[in-house]
């Protein structure tokens, strides 16, 4: 079973108040965006594996931890994931990046896929899988599905706020995932949006309207 992280650290809470914030422009919810994501991959890759390797100090020569085990990919559901990218990259910059993109259909609020280029080997891989809003679950949803039709099995979804619905419908659809949350927020509106929420991530990532 795989396990769901609500993050409680103040710094989160509080770009996350800023980003809120319909008077906060372009630049600076980027900035916040990329700031959170490093903050949350932090602690989502606190379980990855060492092992000691002999390294030779100034000082001395010394056993000491170095990361092993499954090599990363950092897969972004576009376009709004792609402001979380970077801020994954600062802290693993050797991780593969691929690409998801979806798009939701303003009649019947289904996701569709229209582009999906991923990593060689994805079956040794751990991706993380980032999308600033998880709101009914159905884009997430389907970007797993895409990833584990490539083999891969671990998986850790980001993103920086969730509604109740959307969070049931993922752990329902993939049990076996990590999740991993800047804040729940309190559900969603007649027109699926977040609420309280941020409105439009895109849209302010990159913006557009």
């Amino acid at each position: 079973m795989g396990k769901v992280v609500i993050m409680d650290h103040p710094l989160i809470k509080h770009k996350l108040s800023i980003m809120r914030d319909e008077r906060t422009g372009t630049r600076d919810f980027r900035v916040l965006v990329e700031e959170i994501a490093m903050l949350m991959c932090y602690e989502a890759l606190r379980d990855l594996p060492t092992e000691l390797v002999k390294i030779k100090t100034p000082i001395t020569e010394a056993e000491l931890p170095m990361l092993t085990g499954k090599k990363l990919a950092v897969v972004p559901i576009l376009r709004a994931g792609l402001g979380m990218t970077d801020g994954i990259l600062a802290l693993v910059p050797s991780a593969k990046v691929g690409h998801i993109g979806l798009c939701r259909d303003e009649v019947t609020r289904e996701p569709h896929e229209y582009f999906c280029k991923l990593p060689e080997n994805m079956d040794e891989r751990l991706v993380i899988l980032p999308d600033p809003m998880l709101a009914t679950g159905g884009s997430a949803i389907m970007a797993v599905d895409a990833i584990k039709a490539h083999g891969c099995r671990q998986i850790k979804f980001m993103c920086l706020i969730a509604a109740p619905e959307g969070l049931e419908a993922l752990k329902k659809a993939h049990p076996d995932i990590d999740i991993y949350i800047g804040n729940l927020d309190d559900g969603l509106n007649e027109d699926a949006y977040i609420v309280p929420g941020l409105g439009d991530a895109g849209d302010r990532i990159f913006g557009t309207k």
